[in-house]
């Protein structure tokens, strides 16, 4: 039982005094977010060796470009691919960029896709509890969106996936997480 400790002197708010509920008991995903405005560049056939990735990353934080999600595959033959995501108003300064700087390294192509969006859970503990990540993948399949890429913190798991699908897969992972439910 709460119990409400206050002052008969002032009108200060006071202390509530609670039950300590163990974190394991917590509800992890507090919430979920979206961004719509987002664009994916791909690096194809970048050699798999030190400075590559500064190399394309460096001209883009010096225009003021923002870079969020990044994926680097494992490479074989010493190559390996570069995916990350910009601002879609970002797409075409940053494909510029991008393409001077993949012919410096000596990459085989870049290609870039807007019409992306972020979907995202957002909570505590996410890394260090079981299952989350599955669950939240397992909600948007079972739904019938399709996940470009994937990115994790402590805080948030983020895809990336189609914009016109974004909306729907909030509300999936809304009812998958019991967002709509009282927390009592």
């Amino acid at each position: 039982m709460p119990i409400h400790v206050r002052s008969s002197f002032n009108d200060r708010v006071g202390t509530m005094i609670v039950a300590h509920v163990p974190m394991e008991d917590r509800q992890r995903v507090r919430g979920i977010a979206q961004e719509k405005n987002v664009a994916k560049i791909t690096v194809v056939g970048v050699r798999d060796r030190p400075g590559v990735a500064a190399t394309i990353f460096e001209p883009l934080g010096a225009a003021g470009i923002s870079v969020d999600v990044i994926v680097q595959n494992i490479g074989r033959s010493g190559h390996t691919d570069l995916t990350f995501s910009v601002a879609e108003s970002d797409l075409k300064a940053a494909e510029k960029l991008v393409k001077a700087a993949a012919k410096e390294v000596g990459a085989k192509r870049v290609s870039s896709a807007g019409g992306i969006a972020k979907l995202s859970i957002v909570g505590t503990g996410m890394l260090g509890t079981p299952g989350i990540a599955a669950r939240m993948f397992r909600a948007l399949a079972d739904g019938g969106i399709n996940i470009e890429m994937i990115s994790t913190s402590e805080i948030r798991i983020t895809c990336l996936v189609a914009r016109d699908q974004v909306d729907r897969g909030a509300r999936i992972l809304h009812q998958a997480f019991e967002l709509d439910q009282d927390l009592a």
